[in-house]
């Protein structure tokens, strides 16, 4: 099948109006519409949320048997659904469920001509699942029953479209989970690491689809080593789920303080990794001394510069947190900066530990 790029994300959260307004408010994006009993939504809330080529619905449950009420108290809130743009949702659905994927929702069709829409959605990994979408025309209605009206200008902001997403997964099932996404959904494998930090120990394989426009970061702890955040994750998240979602941006210098001002929490980087950067990268083009006074991280690969810096963390249970990155010719993901952030992440969990703000 040919996944032409990210439709949408789907959240599914205990409040959906706070986690919303939590969105616009630090990160900069804006209401494209709503959706409740109001427009005929059964058992559900959801507010649309679009920033550039990003579009996240933001979906709580009203009634204890929607699948977002299931996936909440299981996982608290998180990533249930990444929605994938088709050409034929009908077709890619029949492809994927003949390739052994397993069904949650057959085909529908919905709208007008000029303006139809089709949904279908099968499993993906742990309780995330693929919603198939195809759409007649670009910049259509998003779905029915979501209304649109009286919303704003979305084309600004500081992101332009979702990079990729880090999905981690219990120790034993990266083989078969990347696999399971060449098999079913023709992803192919593009990278592949173990990385090592101290005495703790992970392995990670990269998998895209032929556009480029879906990426996955698949990840497991090796349980042979000192636990670590992996592992974390994957017991506070009750099994394998989105750790975090990469925001691609033009301008990480800009995107950066500007997010700092709205109240985004950024990871910090040990002053030392400032000080072995030139030598190991060499020249690339940013002021050294404005990429320490942000925190932000560098790498480099064949193709060019890599910026990227992490979020911290705002999940109750310290799981969902976000990525900044911005690609100056680079297509590989900073895997030398991995211990920099795995660092920091352990530094974040162990001052919420002790009381540390």
């Amino acid at each position: 099948m040919e996944i032409q790029s990210i439709d949408h994300i789907e959240l599914f959260v205990e409040d959906a109006e706070e986690a919303a307004s939590d969105l616009r408010d630090r990160f900069g994006f804006v209401l494209a519409g709503r959706g409740g009993a109001h427009t005929g939504l059964h058992g559900c809330e959801s507010v649309l949320l679009r920033q550039g080529d990003i579009t996240l619905l933001v979906t709580s449950a009203t009634s204890s048997d929607h699948r977002a009420a299931e996936y909440v108290g299981r996982h608290g809130d998180g990533v249930g659904v990444i929605a994938l743009r088709v050409v034929d949702a009908r077709a890619a659905f029949a492809e994927a469920v003949g390739r052994g994927a397993v069904p949650v929702a057959p085909p529908e069709t919905f709208g007008s001509e000029g303006d139809r829409v089709a949904f279908a959605s099968v499993t993906g990994f742990g309780d995330v699942e693929h919603r198939f979408v195809s759409r007649a025309r670009s910049g259509g209605p998003f779905a029915p029953l979501i209304d649109e009206t009286g919303c704003g200008d979305f084309s600004g902001g500081l992101f332009t479209e979702v990079d990729h997403f880090a999905v981690c997964v219990p120790a034993g099932t990266l083989d078969e989970t990347v696999h399971r996404y060449e098999e079913i959904f023709g992803l192919r494998q593009i990278f592949e690491e173990r990385i090592v930090v101290g005495t703790q120990a992970m392995d990670s394989k990269v998998v895209q689809s032929g556009s480029g426009r879906l990426t996955l970061t698949v990840i497991e702890p090796d349980v042979t080593r000192d636990p670590g955040q992996i592992d974390r994750f994957i017991a506070a998240h009750d099994g394998p789920g989105v750790q975090h979602i990469a925001f691609l941006t033009e301008d990480i210098l800009t995107a950066v303080p500007k997010s700092a001002e709205r109240g985004v929490r950024f990871l910090t980087t040990p002053q030392s990794y400032y000080e072995m950067l030139t030598p190991r990268l060499g020249p690339i083009g940013v002021p050294m001394e404005a990429l320490r006074e942000l925190n932000v991280l560098a790498d480099r690969d064949h193709s060019g510069v890599m910026l990227q810096i992490f979020t911290e963390s705002r999940h109750q249970r310290g799981t969902l947190f976000y990525e900044l990155i911005d690609r100056r010719g680079a297509r590989t993901f900073g895997n030398n900066n991995i211990r920099a952030l795995y660092a920091a992440v352990e530094r974040q969990q162990a001052g919420n530990l002790t009381g540390l703000d």
